[in-house]
């Protein structure tokens, strides 16, 4: 714990220098770095040069810490490839609005906090709660969906042994045949050669008897021995590939347990709207269709829930308020950590420079609206479909 603490980076941000100095005063005694940020000018400079741990909106509204993380979502590329906890001091009047902005991801914990009677004492236990949060995150470094790619690439395994393993008995048949083929061949030619050397006129054969004898001998001792051990050479191939894949039963049945699992996942869709009719619709319906959604009602809710959950594919409104559906998926692609995500643009705008936006802000397809759900279902499948398999292929 104290190692956490010594090492941890803490920055408060307020729009009221006093407020910020309080924060840092009730947090010195556990915590050494310590940073304020208290200028709206700097917000950015200072959120990327402090590189926090854990955030403390200290504002005194609800509205004011909103408006700072929303602005720091808008300005900032860095941001959000930065991992960081958020903790939100609140007073009364704004806890059922943080609870859900809490329980929707886009901040992680919050304090009624003002006035400072209320609940001061736990905002050092709050931040320790957010850097524990914090260490189980980094010792996570697969997600749900790539963890699932990899599955189900592993549970391919005996699909591909089995193909290699009739491969090379295939093999081993064809150069036994060649080898048989081979002592049938050489023997008719011996014979024929015999027969041709005892009819020439230029080679005289004093005891044909004795020639012939002789002739076959030779095969018998030399020739048809070593043909036989070539043959015999190659069983202990199929020998051992017999053994081979009965080694492996096991691995093979851990393989075929994987790829069951793998089958359980269902691939998570991130829907960015903020229509809440929309957001349900398109939810139930991608529901319907074994695919787990996840909501945001604006681009920097998206991009902070990224902070914890990776989606296989990303439904971006185009009209956003605040930070709009392009400038959201630009800043997602920006971070290296994100970049494959695929997008899908969901817009009411079929104007060619709009397609041309998105797609040049890293998008993958977009929907115009009103949205087809058969033509939605089918694009979403396709692009989920290139991913997995790019996920899928070796590096």
């Amino acid at each position: 714990m104290k190692q956490l603490a010594d090492t941890a980076r803490i920055l408060v941000a307020s729009d009221v220098v006093s407020d910020a100095e309080l924060v840092r005063k009730l947090l010195r005694d556990e915590f050494e770095k310590i940073s304020l940020s208290t200028d709206a000018d700097q917000l950015v400079e200072d959120f990327e040069r402090f590189k926090p741990d854990v955030l403390v909106l200290a504002f005194n509204s609800l509205e004011k810490a909103e408006r700072y993380y929303l602005g720091l979502y808008r300005l900032s590329t860095a941001v959000h490839g930065l991992p960081h906890r958020t903790v939100i001091l609140c007073n009364k009047d704004d806890l059922k609005r943080v609870y859900e902005l809490c329980k929707r991801e886009y901040f992680d914990d919050y304090i009624l906090f003002w006035p400072l009677t209320h609940d001061a004492p736990r905002l050092p236990m709050a931040v320790f709660h957010a850097l524990r949060q914090m260490n189980i995150d980094r010792s996570m470094p697969a997600s749900v969906t790539q963890l699932a790619a990899q599955t189900r690439r592993i549970a391919e395994l005996e699909s591909a042994l089995e193909q290699y393993m009739a491969s090379g008995h295939e093999r081993v048949d064809t150069v036994q045949r060649t080898l048989r083929d081979a002592e049938h061949h050489i023997g008719a030619a011996l014979a024929e050669f015999s027969r041709s050397l005892g009819e020439s006129s230029n080679v005289e054969v004093k005891d044909r008897a004795r020639f012939d004898q002789e002739f076959q001998q030779l095969r018998i001792r030399h020739i048809d021995p070593e043909l036989k051990n070539a043959t015999d050479a190659v069983e202990p191939v199929r020998v051992w590939a017999g053994d081979f894949a009965r080694a492996l039963s096991p691995q093979i049945e851990s393989a075929r347990s994987l790829q069951k699992l793998a089958e359980q996942f269902k691939p998570v869709v991130l829907i960015v709207d903020d229509d809440e009719f929309q957001r349900r619709l398109l939810g139930e319906f991608l529901s319907a269709e074994n695919l787990q959604p996840l909501f945001a009602a604006s681009g920097a809710e998206a991009i902070g829930i990224l902070r914890k959950h990776r989606p296989d594919i990303i439904l971006m409104d185009f009209d956003l308020p605040g930070l709009n559906g392009v400038e959201a998926t630009r800043q997602i692609k920006s971070v290296e950590h994100f970049a494959d995500i695929p997008v899908l643009i969901i817009t009411g705008h079929s104007e060619r420079n709009i397609v041309i936006e998105s797609r040049n802000a890293g998008a993958s397809d977009f929907v115009v609206k009103p949205v087809d759900k058969v033509r939605l279902l089918a694009k979403i499948q396709r692009i989920l479909q290139i991913a997995s398999e790019l996920r899928s292929a070796p590096p």
